[in-house]
């Protein structure tokens, strides 16, 4: 769980375009003391300039312990948190930012990687790219998948010859008839190999589907693509909490952990992208609008994550 009380300042030294509406944003310590170490697949919460708190993928390499390094890309239809990060910071500002956490590390039972990224799903795999390169023992092939050149960050330095052989580069121009093969790479499971996938819900799912026939514990998740962007029907609903007695509005634009937040009621919490499974409550009376991906299907009956979900129904009451 990310509070107030375990983030420090970080001072923002650089900030760059690096790809269409894509920023590389540089921290570095005030004191110039070293940060937190990392390991490759880490991310960090960091309170952006609105107020909210948004997690993003450390995209520098591990072995850099003097800065870290986040890519965010500007969703223009999300929550806000990437536009007020990228629009209003600016290099010399300071955020606010937590200790690195994994729920995405390279496994060390794997003898070999397949790395799939869709669009800004890139920035963990950049630094598994140098964690793998600078082990030198296990090899690792990077399937990175967006829609032009222009939306691809990274763009130049995963093209350069040392990587050429590890790398393969597809844009789909937006025409669904150039998408990617990956049936051809997930068609025979391979011993030792492990599976690591970032990007959209969509591009999820079919890794999912595709690598249904592989051991599960050989294929790892992260996504920038669960369902957290606004819907064009979302609608204000009530909240009861069972065991605090009270009842709170969630309105159309917030979340149910905004709300929560609010008034003072803590629940753990850490991507707040309906992946880790950390904010999960339980729902005892009321219709979910599940919009996570960690809910296991028998599961969506009684609980509900709190930081992207929402209710069908007027009213849902919590275990809380």
């Amino acid at each position: 769980m990310t509070t107030d009380e375990t983030m420090r300042p970080l001072l923002v030294t650089h900030k760059e375009f690096i790809a269409t509406d894509t920023v590389l944003f540089e921290l570095k310590s005030p004191d110039s003391l070293p940060l937190a170490r990392f390991t490759a697949g880490a991310h960090i919460a960091v309170r952006v300039p609105n107020g909210a708190m948004r997690h993003y993928s450390l995209c520098s390499n591990p072995d850099e312990a003097d800065h870290y390094q986040l890519a965010v890309k500007r969703e223009a239809d999300g929550r806000g948190g990437s536009q007020s990060l990228v629009d209003e910071v600016n290099v010399g500002d300071t955020l606010m930012a937590g200790t690195p956490s994994n729920l995405f590390g390279l496994s060390d039972k794997a003898k070999s990687f397949i790395l799939v990224a869709g669009g800004i799903g890139i920035t963990p795999m950049r630094a598994m790219i140098h964690s793998l390169r600078a082990e030198g023992l296990r090899s690792f092939k990077l399937y990175y998948l967006t829609r032009t050149p222009e939306s691809a960050a990274f763009l130049n330095e995963l093209r350069s010859p040392e990587l050429a052989s590890s790398v393969v580069v597809h844009h789909t121009h937006g025409d669904p008839a150039k998408t990617f093969d990956l049936w051809s790479v997930f068609e025979k499971p391979q011993a030792g190999v492990h599976v690591y996938c970032c990007g959209p819900k969509r591009l999820m799912d079919e890794v999912k589907d595709m690598t249904g026939h592989w051991p599960s514990s050989a294929v790892h998740f992260e996504s920038f693509g669960a369902d957290t962007k606004p819907h064009a029907d979302d609608k204000p609903f009530e909240v009861e909490l069972a065991k605090a007695g009270k009842t709170l509005l969630v309105l159309a634009n917030r979340s149910i952990l905004d709300a929560l937040r609010d008034h003072g009621i803590r629940v753990p919490s850490s991507c707040e992208s309906g992946t880790c499974g950390s904010c999960k409550v339980r729902l005892l009376k009321g219709e979910a609008d599940h919009r996570d991906l960690a809910l296991l299907p028998e599961e969506q009956e009684d609980h509900i994550m709190v930081c992207v979900s929402r209710a069908k129904s007027d009213t849902l009451v919590l275990d809380l």
